[in-house]
């Protein structure tokens, strides 16, 4: 992984999210990710709606929603949808395949959710989520509490180090009351073998390995914006 600095990082996330919005149509459901490179798109369609923009949008997690109420984007019920225009979200890492690893936020599941129901699933990084092979990240790993230790045990018997997500000692919680466990398998040789096998677990509900799901991937890099579809 390329390594950038901030400035340069957040100049590149902008670009990003740039492009993504001009691909916003009027009429358009639009699904929102989570994270920092997504605020820039939720930003810039939120001034695109004071300029007469009409759009709806589905939020991926509260922190989204509470975004995009407050720049005047109407929320629309995500479990009442049955498909999306465009949806805009960012990544952990990816590949040129279209092979991601999501979840950093914590809002892998809705997340999941918006770009299923998505006929345009865009991806918006800064070059230093471009990665050969997906790994260096661990797969975050959304985990209903009571089967906490069965998923965990699971995890390790795919060769995956499991650690319970804490944020400054205290034990992160899903805007779905879940726990995450972050997965650390080393980099990863086959990623949808490895997707299919998580899938396989009970009381798993949903992993951070996006595969199959991506329309394009709309990198900023310097300058250049470079597109992988």
């Amino acid at each position: 992984m390329a390594t950038i600095d901030k400035t340069q990082q957040d100049a590149e996330k902008m670009a990003a999210a740039l492009a993504a919005v001009k691909l916003v149509k009027d009429g358009d459901v639009v699904g929102l990710g989570t994270g920092s490179t997504t605020t820039f798109a939720i930003k810039e369609l939120g001034k695109r709606v004071k300029e007469g923009l009409n759009i709806t949008a589905a939020a991926s997690s509260i922190r989204t929603e509470a975004l995009a109420k407050s720049l005047g984007i109407e929320i629309l019920d995500l479990g009442s949808l049955s498909k999306i225009d465009i949806s805009i979200d960012g990544a952990d890492e990816f590949t040129e395949t279209l092979d991601l690893v999501k979840g950093g936020g914590g809002a892998l599941f809705r997340e999941k959710i918006i770009a299923s129901l998505s006929k345009n699933a865009i991806i918006i990084t800064d070059a230093s989520k471009k990665v050969k092979k997906l790994g260096a990240f661990t797969v975050p790993i959304e985990v209903i509490p009571l089967a906490y230790q069965y998923v965990f045990d699971q995890i390790n018997k795919l060769g995956g180090k499991g650690i319970l997500r804490a944020i400054e000692g205290r034990t992160f919680i899903t805007d779905n009351d879940n726990l995450i466990i972050d997965a650390d398998f080393g980099l990863i040789d086959d990623p949808a073998k490895l997707s299919s096998d998580l899938n396989q677990i009970n009381g798993l509900l949903a992993h951070g390995l996006f595969i199959n799901i991506t329309s394009k991937v709309i990198m900023s890099e310097g300058t250049d914006i470079i597109i992988f579809e």
